[in-house]
């Protein structure tokens, strides 16, 4: 089973806000491919961690995995 979502009208992307087809779901959320690698290769220094961080907080755990 592939992990990956590939839908062709797309979803947008919780980290960019852009609508994409392929990326990943995090309970509720979609995060793009792009983001995905970029957030993986991001130093915890480089300032654009802490955007990321940000962003990742919008996504919510629903009830049922608490």
């Amino acid at each position: 089973m592939d992990s990956t979502s590939k839908k062709p009208d797309g979803e947008t992307c919780v980290i960019c806000e852009q609508k994409k087809s392929q990326g990943i779901h995090l309970y509720t959320s979609f995060i793009c491919t792009q983001c995905e690698k970029k957030i993986i290769s991001t130093e915890t220094n480089d300032p654009q961690y802490k955007f990321y961080i940000k962003q990742l907080k919008k996504i919510n755990t629903p009830k049922i995995f608490q």
